[in-house]
């Protein structure tokens, strides 16, 4: 048979999640136990039936119907224990894989942002979520099966060996050697495994692309497009498909050939066996019947143990995953802030996503509290990077960048990020109601606090004018409000949190100028009091900032008020102002 492989010590650390329904996952497997070895009792019933009722002087009203009674009541038995193990290990496992679930989406919110810039949605539903499925439910409903199947297989061939050891040794040597060109199958049928679950992950994203992206494709006419895509990933599936079943089909063809090999040898050993006394009828039907019943199991043995192969594979890639270490998280003994100040300080910040390709060259610049920056200039010039680094999405490479003095990286994260509100330009609203996205600012907030939110957001009109008012659903992501409406719960969940820093990523960028003029009222109420960064592309938008930061190619061209800039000789904001105002 297959050797599986997996260090001692993962399934060690595996097993903290079993820990908890330890009695129970025990429990199932001693019921299992007890299953299989009942799989045995049909075939050794058979032999005092043939001998004594059939071929035998004994009362055969009475043994013809005693002993097929007794067939049943232990079917009845078996059954009612193989219930209740399914029930234990499905009640079990499902346990686990929550559980796991759990600790692997914990591990996913708490990732670094670089995750999610290189890894797709399937590969995420995978890895997160089907593997603690195969891992826990997969492994030991494998496993049960396994054991049911191995401890059934013994028992025949004992019954075997014990009636005739003869017919035994003939019967199970035909089947033993399906066992060198099963094993030999199942090597070749891992990596096969292995390409077929991840392009199942490139399904999973071409569904989600279809799903999130569908006003591109409908705007673009992407439909052969997406189509194609999937098309080809399905064609690698079906390939791969193909190959397993042939693999598969000639294994089986061999099995089914070993088997009918053993059962005529048995039949053509039977005679003389028969014959010279060495066995009765009822020794030959019994081996007979234990040989037949023997096939299922042992063909499927190696089906379970390729699949528990695969759970154990499972089992150390989430492991790979728990063990993953965020490069974003709070120094010992860092400090909680209070009140801010001061305010914020770059100091010669150099940053680059692939250490290859800078992105920010030596940027310094000091916002005081209460002030306003914006940055400007071409895309790819740094802008979102720049605000990206306040809340530690991501580090510095170089320099730092100090609130109030204080270092950000030895700011406790949680306090750090409760420091700052950011609006995006494309906010993600959860599905629910309008007034549980709001008070995500501050979860205990009051009506009050809403009610004020509302008014600063000028959410409020359009609010209570619903039927269902603050209860209203908004759909997934928010679909049923429009991109203005949007954008304005963002700003009331802004205000609800009361941050002293607020940053705004380009906020009015994909709105219509009717929408952008009520959202621009919502951000200046929420720019008051607060040290702002504006990331803006629409420069009508920053012309109020106290300053104005031109960024290209990751360097500060030129800073200034938005009137100092324009009156600036050779000045690029004004070169870019005129050209939007044109």
């Amino acid at each position: 048979m297959k050797k599986l492989s997996l260090p001692i010590e993962d399934i060690k650390r595996f097993y903290a999640f079993v820990r908890p329904y330890q009695f129970r996952a025990i429990l199932a497997l001693v019921v299992t136990g007890v299953v299989g070895m009942l799989g045995g009792v049909i075939p050794a019933l058979l032999k005092p039936y043939i001998d004594t009722v059939v071929f035998g002087d004994g009362d055969a009203g009475v043994g013809s119907l005693f002993f097929p009674l007794l067939i049943i009541a232990f079917a009845l038995v078996e059954s009612s224990l193989s219930f209740a193990a399914n029930y234990l290990t499905t009640w079990v496992g499902k346990h686990i894989g929550n559980d796991v679930k759990l600790a692997l989406f914990d591990k996913l919110l708490h990732s670094d942002p670089a995750l999610f810039d290189k890894t797709t949605s399937g590969e995420v539903l995978l890895r997160y979520n089907s593997d603690a499925d195969l891992a826990s439910e997969g492994l030991l409903g494998n496993i049960r099966q396994f054991l049911v199947r191995l401890v059934t297989s013994v028992i025949l061939i004992a019954v075997m060996l014990y009636y005739s050891w003869i017919l035994a040794v003939v019967a199970v040597g035909c089947l033993l050697t399906t066992v060198v060109p099963l094993s030999r199958v199942r090597k070749r049928l891992k990596q096969y495994i292995r390409e077929t679950v991840e392009s199942g992950a490139q399904v999973t994203t071409n569904y989600n692309e279809a799903y999130s992206g569908n006003r591109v494709i409908t705007s673009y006419n992407l439909y052969d497009y997406s189509r194609n895509r999937l098309d080809r990933t399905l064609k690698n599936i079906f390939r791969l498909s193909i190959k397993m079943v042939q693999r598969t089909s000639s294994l089986s063809m061999f099995m089914h050939f070993a088997t009918a090999v053993g059962i005529a040898l048995t039949v053509w050993l039977q005679g003389y066996l028969i014959q010279s006394g060495r066995i009765t009828p009822g020794d030959f039907v019994a081996c007979i019947t234990a040989l037949i019943m023997l096939y299922t199991p042992i063909k499927r043995l190696g089906t379970n143990l390729s699949t528990i192969q695969n759970s154990l594979m499972a089992i150390g890639r989430l492991l790979a995953i728990l063990d993953m270490k965020p490069a974003i998280v709070s120094r010992e003994n860092a400090i909680r802030l209070g009140e801010m100040k001061e305010g914020v300080v770059y100091d010669n910040v150099s940053f680059s996503y692939d250490k290859e390709r800078p992105v920010l060259k030596g940027i310094s610049l000091k916002v005081d509290v209460g002030h306003s920056v914006a940055f400007v200039g071409s895309s790819g010039g740094g802008k979102t990077t720049l605000v990206n680094l306040l809340p530690r999405f991501y580090d510095v490479d170089d320099g730092a960048i100090r609130i109030d003095g204080v270092d950000v990286r030895d700011i406790e994260l949680g306090c750090l990020r409760d420091l700052i509100a950011i609006v995006f330009q494309d906010n993600f609203l959860f599905g629910g109601t309008i007034r549980d996205n709001i008070v995500l600012g501050k979860q205990n907030a009051s009506d009050d606090d809403v009610r004020k939110a509302l008014e600063l957001a000028c959410l409020d009109e359009f609010v209570y004018a619903l039927p269902n008012g603050l209860n209203t659903q908004i759909g997934e992501r928010g679909v049923l409000l429009s991109g203005g409406q949007k954008q304005r719960v963002a700003i009331a969940r802004a205000f609800i949190k009361d941050a002293p820093i607020v940053i705004l990523d380009e906020a009015t960028s994909a709105l219509d100028t009717k929408s952008e003029e009520v959202v621009q009222r919502a951000i200046e109420n929420l720019m008051m009091n607060k040290t702002v960064f504006i990331i803006a592309h629409r420069l009508s938008t920053v012309i109020n900032a106290d300053a104005i930061v031109v960024l290209k190619d990751g360097i500060v061209v030129e800073t200034g008020t938005h009137r100092d800039l324009l009156d600036r000789p050779g000045s690029l904001y004004a070169s870019l102002y005129r050209t939007q105002l044109a």
